[in-house]
């Protein structure tokens, strides 16, 4: 008979960010491939619900403090976490300066500045760190951290978003070289331009057309333009990604930032 292609049975996966978009089809697909996954949301959820091998918790990642609470509630309830995906994400279109004057709200603030890297940055960096403690002591693991093409091109509208994404790609290659020593791979991935997710809402939409100096009801979607595989990614595309680093056939892949984009972005 002949094995799963991608199994990852036994393994424990710990998703941030996994009750909608893009960290909603993580969690289905690593547990669709045999992983137990704990998807962590900021708010209370009943994503997932029905199934056996993925359970709920409760998360702001943008605190120390609950990220190590319920990183020990995981160690004392499984004993072990194997991956960790650092999914969670937030994203609000700002110039550095609203150089067209009709919009201060889109240029960047202090408030704008602080939610975005409290998430997108400082959430990475603390999850990481907690479970990192639990992987050294059973010296394997994989940590996927969730990059962008933002973060290695800089992206107009979103200069705030580009380098939370850009250090997140630096922690990675930084962190694969601390943390080898104990058979602990670390990976990052940068998407592009993918199917509509809450994150990428109609506001979002609207303020990163106005940054762009765009009508936001008349923006082209002829991605043959700007995507040589003349299309939008899909996010179970990416998820797909995030299984096979996830397990055994990645065994050699740390340190790397994989970019998933069509071949918009090359390098």
């Amino acid at each position: 008979m002949t094995a799963k292609w991608l199994d990852l049975s036994g393994k424990v996966a710990v998703v941030t960010g996994g009750s909608m978009g893009l960290g909603e089809k993580m969690v289905d697909n690593l547990a669709a491939n045999g992983a137990k996954v704990i998807s962590l949301d900021v708010a209370k959820t009943d994503a997932h619900k029905d199934k056996d091998n993925i359970e709920n918790m409760q998360c702001d990642v943008s605190k120390k403090s609950s990220i190590e609470k319920v990183v020990k509630e995981i160690e004392d309830k499984y004993g072990k976490i194997d991956v960790l995906v650092n999914n969670a994400g937030v994203s609000r279109p700002r110039m550095l300066v609203d150089y067209y004057g009709e919009k201060p709200e889109y240029e960047l603030s202090e408030e704008d500045f602080d939610f975005m890297t409290s998430v997108n940055q400082k959430g990475v960096v603390f999850c990481s760190q907690a479970v990192a403690r639990v992987m050294v002591k059973q010296k394997s693991g994989v940590i996927i951290n969730m990059s962008s093409e933002a973060g290695l091109e800089g992206s107009k509208g979103q200069s705030c978003y580009s380098g939370n994404k850009a250090a997140v790609a630096v922690y990675t290659k930084a962190w694969a070289k601390e943390l080898g020593q104990f058979n602990i791979r670390v990976v990052a991935v940068a998407p592009g331009i993918n199917e509509r997710t809450p994150m990428n809402n109609d506001e979002a939409f609207r303020a990163l057309a106005y940054t762009r100096g765009m009508d936001p009801n008349n923006v082209s979607d002829d991605y043959k333009a700007v995507i040589p595989m003349g299309r939008p990614g899909k996010i179970e595309e990416i998820a797909d990604l995030i299984s096979y680093l996830a397990s055994e056939h990645a065994s050699y892949i740390s340190g790397t930032t994989i970019n998933i984009t069509g071949a918009k972005t090359t390098r």
